[in-house]
């Protein structure tokens, strides 16, 4: 591990209340480890409460919308931006569902259930395909032991408590 600042190697020191943590000699600061975060999105189509499912480029699974936050960007501005970037579609509300940590990424997820309007798909250079699914549809073709199919049934079950 090296120093984000200055590229030093880091060493772990004990630090109270905190453990071991990552700590730049050159600097003379504790470096907390830093990850990335993103929002994953179950879409849900208004009219009909139909659940959108994309296939990634050169991925045969169907998973859901997702997109990194910026630097700066809150996660409520994350939402309207990545739908839009990725289908051209928008976000008309949208709701925290539950958080988890995606190891294959080494990125903390944040899952929201988003409503959207009806309206045309254009699709970015980042999604083959999209397809709108029924709840029932959607689990039974999901990437299985995902965090796509957690949020998903996560979502589902909001979506239950509504009826």
């Amino acid at each position: 591990m090296f120093c984000r600042d200055c590229g030093e190697k880091l060493s772990l020191r004990f630090k109270e209340n905190e453990g071991l943590v990552p700590f730049c000699p050159k600097c003379g600061k504790f470096k907390f480890p830093f990850f990335p975060v993103a929002v994953s999105m179950v879409i849900v189509r208004r009219s009909d409460n139909h659940i959108l499912l994309a296939k990634h480029v050169g991925d045969d699974d169907y998973k859901l919308i997702a997109g990194y936050i910026k630097k700066g960007e809150s996660a409520e501005k994350t939402i309207p931006r990545e739908l839009k970037e990725e289908t051209t579609l928008s976000a008309v509300k949208w709701k925290y569902l539950a958080s988890r940590y995606h190891d294959a990424k080494d990125i903390l997820m944040l899952g929201f259930l988003v409503t959207c309007d009806d309206g045309p798909i254009a699709l970015n250079e980042e999604i083959a395909e999209v397809r709108w699914c029924t709840p029932e549809d959607a689990k039974a073709i999901i990437r299985k032991n995902s965090t796509a199919e957690f949020f998903l049934n996560v979502a589902i079950q909001e979506l239950g408590k509504k009826k």
